[in-house]
């Protein structure tokens, strides 16, 4: 999932942009409003962190501005500041954000909250994802085909995660590239066409016709999660 940070203090967008990336999220930084307005308004963005505080434009009038945009209508806001009087909280909120945390943070904290953003933009809450016997937590990374654990890049495990959030749809490669990759991808390579049929061939090592199955090419189009995406609860589902 596609990630954009907008906050001045450089020092913690970087250190922020480089713990997401680990995690396996695409993530982006802006170091004042006009310019997080600039990428919010060009780009696809899954979640936007936003500070308050911002020069050029504050983080209150750059949420109002976002929201007031009909280019990204599903994109989560996060706010996350030093302020923590009840009535600021209250004032972002109301400036249409759907998260608040305060400075300082722990980053696990602020991974939880993603994750519960991205679940809510998603018809799938369960933060465990299942089809058939293939089973991806999108909490430890893990991915599990019957009793055999499936190691991928965090590439092909953003386009599975990504895929399995949407199934049925028709995905383009255009979408896939504005999600799971960052601000600096070249869209004119074939690096999606790439990373699908390294996935399909790491699905299929278990189950030979897994990979096409689960991952349909649409042609002219992009490609299909042909599967269900049924919520797990019990994680013991998974040994």
């Amino acid at each position: 999932m596609r990630i954009l940070i907008v906050e001045d203090e450089e020092d913690l967008a970087r250190v922020l942009a480089k713990g997401l990336k680990r995690e396996g999220y695409a993530a982006d930084i802006a170091t004042d409003g006009l310019m997080g307005w600039e990428l919010a308004d060009t780009n696809e963005y899954d979640v936007i962190i936003l500070d308050i505080n911002l020069p050029e434009l504050d983080g209150i009038s750059l949420c109002q501005k976002i929201r007031q945009s009909s280019h990204h209508p599903d994109v989560r806001i996060l706010m996350l500041t030093a302020r923590s009087h009840p009535d600021e909280v209250e004032e972002g909120l109301d400036s249409g954000a759907d998260d608040y945390l305060r400075k300082p943070f722990v980053f696990n904290e602020l991974l939880a909250r993603i994750r519960a953003l991205l679940r809510r933009s998603s018809s799938v809450k369960s933060p465990v994802l299942q089809s058939e016997e293939l089973i991806l937590d999108t909490n430890k990374k893990e991915v599990w085909l019957g009793k055999e654990r499936i190691t991928l890049t965090r590439k092909e495990f953003g386009l599975l995660e990504y895929l399995m959030l949407h199934p049925g749809e028709v995905i383009s490669s255009e979408r896939l590239l504005e999600h799971v990759w960052d601000i600096h991808a070249d869209p004119l390579t074939s690096t999606v066409r790439v990373h699908i049929n390294s996935l399909r061939k790491k699905l299929s090592h278990h189950d030979p016709e897994a990979g096409e199955r689960y991952i349909q090419t649409v042609q002219g189009y992009g490609y299909k999660w042909a599967g269900t995406a049924d919520q797990v609860d019990k994680k013991e589902e998974m040994e």
